[in-house]
């Protein structure tokens, strides 16, 4: 694979922060640096590698000039997805269960999902909500989300698989574009059963502390069996797997549904992450994916859309005063550029939709 053409961590990544703070060139250049090798249409391509990643950027600019590789990139991203929904189908026909690269927004179809309403190909997204609305269908007893593989899919899992809840990887992420979508009025048969059946199920894995509610970040068989998560209290706060993204999908569910118990509910769990020593002491870097960036960046969301204000200037404290690592990589996720995008607080690309934010 071309490290350039990742979203993630590549120079295309590097190009959307350019973008978002209006240096041109600078953008331009990143892009060249990032088709250097090519770009992906295979099977690996997603919203964050190849030609859907370069989808994504490449509609934060209105600059003529890149009108033509707009039109290829959306091109490529038709063809993947096409593809990509194709498998899918079959496998959910054939009633096995999906590895998360499948849906997920990271690798799998939800991903391309926020690339197809990012660039405005409507009918092609409403096939992917009505495949997320497959996926939500019962397979064998269990969520048909439900993952045979552990939470980390090159390290052996608990037997029997597990339900992933995290924003990136797990159901969340399918949620929050179903709500985004029903916002939007872009519906298909069964949307509202969907979204009702994911709530459900993340209701009945909510737990509370003493000053608010959280969500397990996973549930395994185990943790069905026992009738409580081996998870015993909230984790890191991060935007890809804690609190933050699980609760901005609530809210964005909420919004969607005009459900205000579920969106104080939703915000409670912020203002409890917030106002916990604890939980905001595990982050321990400024990137997007797990660290200061990734907090603020979802908080600020929130608060936007929030039934009471939400007090952002702590949490913008906590950014700044977060130590850049010695290490630290140029890249979107982990890096400068996610870590600095953070730190504009502007978002007039809504660069942060690949977040699955807004």
């Amino acid at each position: 694979m071309t490290a350039g053409q990742s979203l993630a961590d590549g120079a295309v990544g590097i190009a959307l922060w350019h973008l978002e703070t209006g240096r041109w060139q600078a953008a331009y250049a990143a892009l060249e640096q990032a088709t250097a090798g090519g770009v992906s249409v295979t099977n690996n391509a997603s919203l964050y590698y190849g030609v859907p990643a370069f989808a994504f950027v490449l509609a934060a600019s209105d600059q003529p000039e890149l009108t033509r590789a707009q039109a290829l990139a959306a091109a490529g991203t038709a063809t993947v997805t096409r593809r990509r929904l194709h498998s899918a189908h079959r496998r959910i026909d054939q009633r096995r269960q999906p590895p998360y690269a499948e849906f997920d927004l990271i690798r799998g179809l939800t991903g391309l999902g926020v690339a197809l309403r990012r660039i405005g190909n409507l009918e092609l997204l409403r096939e992917v909500l009505t495949y997320l609305v497959r996926l939500t269908e019962p397979i064998g007893g269990l969520p048909g989300w439900w993952c045979p593989h552990g939470p980390h899919r090159n390290e052996p899992g608990p037997a029997g698989g597990h339900s992933n809840h995290g924003i990136a990887h797990g159901i969340t992420g399918p949620l929050a574009l179903l709500a985004l979508t029903l916002l939007d009025d872009i519906t298909v048969d069964g949307h509202t059963q969907a979204i009702n059946r994911i709530c459900q199920w993340l209701d009945t894995r909510q737990r509370h502390t003493s000053t608010g509610p959280w969500w397990p970040q996973t549930i395994t068989l185990d943790d069905l069996r026992r009738g409580d998560p081996s998870q015993r209290g909230p984790l890191r706060p991060s935007w890809c797997y804690g609190t933050p993204g699980i609760a901005r999908a609530q809210q964005l569910t909420a919004l969607a549904l005009s459900d205000t118990t579920r969106q104080h509910l939703a915000e409670s769990a912020l203002i409890a992450c917030l106002n916990d020593p604890t939980q905001l002491g595990q982050l321990t870097d400024r990137g997007l994916c797990h660290g200061t960036a990734g907090l603020l960046t979802a908080a600020r969301r929130i608060d936007a859309d929030a039934l009471t204000p939400i007090p952002l200037t702590p949490l913008q404290r906590l950014h700044q005063q977060a130590p850049a690592a010695t290490d630290e990589p140029a890249g979107f996720l982990d890096g400068t550029s996610g870590a600095a995008l953070a730190a504009t607080g502007t978002t007039r690309t809504s660069w942060d939709a690949c977040l699955l934010l807004c």
